[in-house]
């Protein structure tokens, strides 16, 4: 039971979310081209998610 509660964790998905919409000032991670272009395509889908699920909600609660 332990090992379950131990997967359903979700605090280092939201210091994923953290880490990358905002700046690292403290250099505690490394930092390359193809890294900046990851973090970058990530915020787009996650954005776009966000936009996705409120548009679902708001069909939802229209019809």
């Amino acid at each position: 039971m332990g090992k379950i509660i131990e997967l359903l964790k979700v605090g280092p998905v939201f210091q994923y979310f953290g880490r990358v919409f905002t700046k690292d000032k403290e250099g505690r991670y490394p930092t390359s081209s193809n890294l900046r272009i990851m973090h970058g395509i990530n915020r787009i889908s996650i954005v776009m998610f966000g936009i996705a699920l409120i548009v679902m909600a708001v069909r939802y609660f229209t019809r």
